[in-house]
């Protein structure tokens, strides 16, 4: 399954409506997005406003594949289960966000080989094609600080 999730803030219509669009065209039935307040009716993906907590839950862990807006709480959470995931930042200048907060998150995890980024819809629609190919397992972030970073951290306070 692919759980998509926006949040609850604000409408991320862009998002649902680039998935919805790329599940219609390859005929991906198995697509759940938690939706927000929305006005978009979706052609092939099954959505639902809001999720409570062990709700949201549920779905990461039943999850192939996450697809989310840029938030932390859900970033966080997919790393910590082990899935993989791929955020396409909200913009402020589009209405869809207060701040470009969510183009900082990331362009700073762009880099990395945690998480897929895609700025905008095509480059998300590509990247939905690579990772449904290919739906890999990851291994799940550990809750804890690596001991190595607290010794560092702890020699540089008490320096």
């Amino acid at each position: 399954m692919i759980f998509v999730a926006v949040g609850t803030q604000m409408p991320f219509d862009r998002l649902i409506r680039a998935i919805d669009s790329w599940a219609d065209s390859r005929g991906e039935n198995d697509v759940f997005a938690q939706c927000g307040d929305t006005g978009y009716t979706a052609k092939r993906i099954r959505m639902q406003s809001f999720l409570s907590p062990q709700e949201f839950t549920r779905c990461v862990e039943s999850a192939d594949l996450i697809v989310s807006h840029a938030g932390m709480g859900t970033i966080i959470t997919a790393l910590e289960k082990g899935k993989p995931i791929l955020v396409m930042p909200r913009r402020a200048c589009l209405g869809e966000h207060r701040n470009e907060h969510q183009l900082g998150t990331a362009r700073n995890f762009a880099p990395s080989n945690s998480i897929e980024v895609a700025f905008d819809e095509q480059e998300l629609i590509a990247k939905m094609d690579r990772l449904v190919c290919g739906r890999e397992s990851r291994s799940p972030i550990s809750c804890d600080a690596n001991p190595s970073l607290i010794k560092t951290i702890q020699d540089f306070i008490f320096q």
